[in-house]
């Protein structure tokens, strides 16, 4: 299974994680070195979540946290939200 969002596309991406040793100049320090530089990847936030397609149907899928926060997705309703009767509204 791949860690590719179905929405978005978003997939990992490479990049480098940096190692640092020594106190900063401004700290009174004679500055940061750099001590190691090794190849690492970024990997999406993926959820699981059930998801409402355009038809109506519901179905899994694998979706990055950014694409459930913007509105990409729209999650299933498990219950309605309870709401008053119409002749018993309070004033």
């Amino acid at each position: 299974m791949a860690q590719v969002c179905q929405v978005c596309g978003k997939s990992p991406s490479i990049g480098n994680s940096v190692a640092h040793r020594g106190k900063a100049k401004y700290l009174g320090g004679v500055g940061t070195k750099i001590t190691g530089i090794t190849r690492r990847k970024f990997r999406p936030n993926l959820k699981r979540v059930k998801i409402t397609t355009e038809n109506g149907t519901h179905k899994t899928a694998r979706v990055c946290t950014q694409c459930i926060r913007s509105g990409a997705v729209t999650k299933i309703v498990r219950r309605a939200p309870f709401k008053l009767p119409a002749g018993e509204a309070k004033s």
